[in-house]
């Protein structure tokens, strides 16, 4: 069946304004059923969690259908879901808590093509520790992490293996499962950042071999919430630092703070919307999501391969990466145009893209491009389509030859995560 983006669009109030949003790598627009969801809870009795009341009981009737629907989205147990304020936060805290068992000359493993969410918190804990940190490199032509580099870095004091499953720069998707064997045999636990490639098809976070998965759910239609997932016995044998009345069992005592009911109502709402992408999928919500987001992932495929060609066609344009498995996005430079000036002006004419190094520190660093502006981005979600493509095609064709140049510009930045 045709994926029905005409039915898919109209589930995006945000997309009637009239921009052609390929800023989805920083953040998708919001699916109806997940603002009303949100605000559904916000016009509703409930309370802090409490068994003696029903609005207390409505609360903990939101966490648990929470930690249901992610759980269903990635393959996890519920009881190893653990919500946060960001990928980046809860990245901070499992490296924290992770390290309260490292001793000097342990090691950990990190990849130069990673998000530095997935970066700095490692680099940090391993300095607060004496722990030595060891560089994954990734091929500054293709954009590829390779995998055989992983059996002379990982060893018997390895502790964690960090890595991204999809380069939120360049779209790669590395071999994880192969690279998370290679930490298995080792003894290491392995992190993964899932926050870019969770949108962009079917996750099973035990095929992957991930010990711990984090995603965001701002980036799959969803409120500004993330979440982190392991085994419910990997949590049960970490202690967190925490307050000591709140919650001790697990996941609860890895979450600081009352939650936000209204964004867990709104993770349920994003994780139901993706399960009916496909609506002649049936079965559970785990086989509708899986099928729904398999044919979100070929539509989003068949329009960046437009985007992919139409870019080498035009002069000037710089693409970097070329990864043989990738997600669906694409950096690139005009010219000699300032990356900044580059998004400003098409940001003039309603089409939204990224610029600068979105956070992709170190892959930029390494290629020499963050301190000149690192370059633009542009990312297809489910509800972007060819006419779109075709225009940002022409206005960049536009740029190309007709010029913006020179200047700083303002730089837009992947602020949250």
């Amino acid at each position: 069946m045709p994926f029905e983006i005409a039915r898919v669009r109209a589930a995006y109030p945000a997309l009637t304004e009239g921009f052609a949003h390929f800023d989805g790598a920083a953040g998708t627009q919001v699916a109806a059923p997940v603002a009303d969801a949100v605000a559904g809870t916000m016009r509703t009795a409930v309370a802090n969690l409490s068994s003696a009341h029903l609005p207390g009981r409505r609360s903990g009737e939101l966490v648990a259908a929470a930690r249901q629907a992610v759980a269903d989205l990635v393959g996890g147990a519920p009881d190893g879901v653990v919500f946060g304020p960001s990928a980046t936060a809860l990245t901070y805290h499992v490296a924290r808590t992770l390290a309260q068992r490292w001793r000097p000359g342990d090691e950990v493993v990190l990849s130069r093509l990673d998000h530095d969410a997935n970066v700095r918190p490692w680099v940090q804990a391993a300095e607060a520790t004496g722990a030595v940190v060891r560089w994954a490199g990734f091929d500054p032509e293709t954009g590829e992490l390779p995998t055989d580099q992983y059996a002379e870095l990982v060893g018997p004091r390895t502790r964690v293996v960090a890595l991204t499953a999809a380069s939120n720069a360049v779209g790669t998707v590395p071999d994880v499962a192969a690279i998370a064997a290679t930490a298995h045999a080792a003894g290491a636990l392995v992190y993964v950042d899932g926050v870019h490639a969770t949108p962009h098809g079917p996750t099973d976070v035990a095929a992957l071999g991930a010990d711990f998965y984090v995603t965001s759910a701002y980036k799959w239609s969803g409120p500004h919430l993330a979440a982190v997932v392991a085994d419910p016995e990997r949590w049960a044998e970490l202690r967190p630092a925490k307050l000591l009345p709140s919650p001790d069992r697990a996941p609860e005592r890895f979450e600081l703070g009352t939650p936000s009911f209204p964004l867990l109502a709104g993770i349920r709402a994003a994780v139901d919307h993706l399960a009916g992408l496909d609506p002649a999928a049936t079965g559970d919500r785990r086989s509708r999501l899986r099928a729904g987001l398999a044919a979100a992932l070929e539509h989003e495929n068949q329009l960046f391969t437009r985007l992919h060609r139409g870019l080498a066609e035009l002069p000037g344009v710089t693409v970097y990466g070329s990864p043989r498995h990738r997600c669906p996005t694409i950096s690139f430079r005009v010219a000699n145009q300032h990356p900044g000036r580059t998004a400003a002006a098409l940001g003039e004419h309603r089409v939204c893209v990224s610029a600068g190094d979105y956070y992709a520190y170190e892959y930029f660093s390494a290629l020499g491009l963050r301190e000149t502006g690192g370059a633009v981005r542009a990312s297809v979600y489910h509800y972007n389509t060819a006419e779109e493509v075709d225009r940002l095609l022409a206005e960049l064709d536009r740029l190309a030859v007709g010029g913006v140049t020179g200047g700083s510009g303002p730089v837009g930045a992947e602020l949250l995560r």
